[in-house]
């Protein structure tokens, strides 16, 4: 089966999300979803406008009256529940989105000695042995110990961005002193020096206490919800120590055919094969490189090489472990990674992870349905449109249908590049060609089985239909700035 996810939210999705769910879930089942990418179900600092990445409570799924809210922005437990059961029902996985780096919204107060350091390099200090207070105690009173009585306070985190000294309110990169040391762990990602620290409280993983409540907690999730997988977010942050640790875990003792899947955002492929290999291929990546080259390809026009499209990408390096996608909530208009792919590249970037051989790909929601939201940036108000990509379902039935079978490659021209799935015993196969450029076309010769044959493009861009000679070759054609996949219709 052709596996695919379907990133079921984006960053300003309005929320009842649970619900939505449930209403849409056998359309995408029968689009072709083999497996829902939900958002984060914990209750946040932010209540209903948390997005699910300022964790407050791990163990408040929409429950618990905390942060002025039992519900999250995204529903209640109960129907969290309910809509992971709908996935099942309709024979999808769920994946559920971990966050594993940071706590945010501490309950109360304590006094704590902190380093305060250079944020472009956290290993320079720039005033040392600070007495101040900060929130970094966590008692979730309106959890009142239900499922865990674990308290969190300073020795658990590492270091925090929020301080108060002498009745002053600062802001900044504060290490905290604690007895695992006055340093951050090295098991993380070198950039700035040391990238332990990304926001919040930061989790200190050498702390055996917060490795065993951590244990606790992901097995009781689990066994609560009964996800078939996980979504690991910001992994450069995280103590790659512990991660091994922890997923190895999950995979003994809890499920081991948990599917892991990690956002370890790097924009050379080089570094999260270093990443994988070093978890012992117990995760599967996003490729963000090819994001970026589709990013780039859809800025650069008709002067960007297709040919070196998949170059540079983690699905070249290690395509079993990698997960492709176009955008995220990460990289949409006005979000922190902002690199939107310009619409009119968009189908093609999506016939390259749905119908070639290796990759496993991730639709984004707005991707698919489209979406229009407001946000301030520099002071303004911006007014974001994301239209619809129109031949996604196609694609996804293309994917379902024709994209089976060895993949034969003609990526040997600048603007105009091809490939071929030669189908298998059930499945018919396609020739998948694109442009970036003006019209385009390639001549394939697809085998003496496939003589005498006429094809149509299954996404009507084209309407011609094209004839193979008694060796089975054709010419096959495509739009300026466009995609066709060609099908056969019949053998003459």
């Amino acid at each position: 089966m052709n596996g695919v996810i379907i990133q079921f939210f984006h960053w300003y999705h309005p929320g009842n999300l649970w619900n939505e769910f449930v209403e849409k879930a056998e359309y995408l089942r029968d689009l072709g979803f083999t497996a829902v990418w939900l958002p984060p179900a914990n209750k946040c600092s932010l209540s209903t406008e948390g997005r699910g990445y300022d964790v407050y409570d791990l163990y408040d799924l929409g429950e618990f009256d905390q942060k002025g809210s039992i519900a999250t922005r995204y529903g209640t437990k109960a129907e969290y529940l309910k809509a992971i059961n709908k996935a099942h029902e309709v024979g999808m996985a769920v994946y559920a989105d971990i966050v594993l780096n940071h706590r945010m919204g501490g309950d109360e107060e304590e006094n704590i000695t902190v380093h305060q350091l250079n944020e472009e390099n956290r290993n320079e200090r720039i005033a040392e042995n600070l007495e101040v207070t900060a929130y970094t105690k966590f008692t979730f009173p309106g959890r009142n110990g239900t499922y865990s009585d674990f308290i969190w306070d300073h020795h658990c985190f590492s270091g925090i961005d929020y301080i108060i000294k002498e009745g002053a309110e600062l802001k900044g990169i504060f290490k905290i002193h604690n007895e695992y040391g006055e340093e951050w762990t090295d098991a993380v990602s070198h950039q700035f020096g040391n990238y332990d620290y990304l926001m919040g409280a930061d989790i200190e993983y050498r702390n055996p206490s917060v490795v065993k409540e951590m244990k606790s907690w992901i097995r009781w999730y689990m066994e609560t919800t009964k996800v078939d997988g996980i979504r690991l977010d910001a992994l450069k942050h995280i103590s790659s120590d512990f991660l091994k640790d922890w997923i190895s875990y999950i995979k003994t003792e809890v499920n081991p055919e948990c599917f892991v899947l990690g956002e370890f955002w790097k924009d050379e492929a080089e570094k999260i094969e270093y990443f994988s290999d070093k978890m012992s291929d117990l995760i599967s990546c996003f490729d963000a490189p090819l994001h970026y080259n589709f990013f780039k390809a859809s800025q650069d026009g008709k002067d960007y090489d297709m040919s070196q499209i998949l170059k540079g990408s983690f699905l070249e390096k290690k395509p079993v472990f990698s997960v492709s996608f176009v955008e995220n909530h990460d990289t949409q208009h006005l979000q922190a990674l902002e690199s939107a792919v310009k619409g009119w590249f968009k189908p093609l970037a999506y016939a390259i992870i749905l119908l070639t051989d290796e990759a496993y790909p991730c639709v984004f929601y707005p991707d698919l349905f489209g979406t229009e939201y407001i946000d301030t940036k520099d002071e303004e108000e911006v007014h974001i449109i994301m239209p619809k990509v129109e031949e996604l379902p196609d694609l996804l039935e293309a994917r379902k249908r024709f994209a089976y079978g060895q993949q034969i490659d003609y990526f040997d021209h600048p603007n105009c590049v091809a490939f071929v799935r030669k189908g298998d015993d059930k499945h018919p196969g396609c020739i998948v060609i694109m442009s970036n450029s003006e019209e385009g076309y390639k001549e394939i010769e697809l085998g003496k089985e496939h003589a005498d044959s006429v094809y149509i493009d299954f996404l009507k861009n084209r309407h011609e239909e094209i004839y193979t000679d008694k060796n089975g070759k054709a010419v096959f054609t495509v739009n300026p700035g466009s995609v066709s996949i060609w099908i056969k219709k019949y053998k003459s």
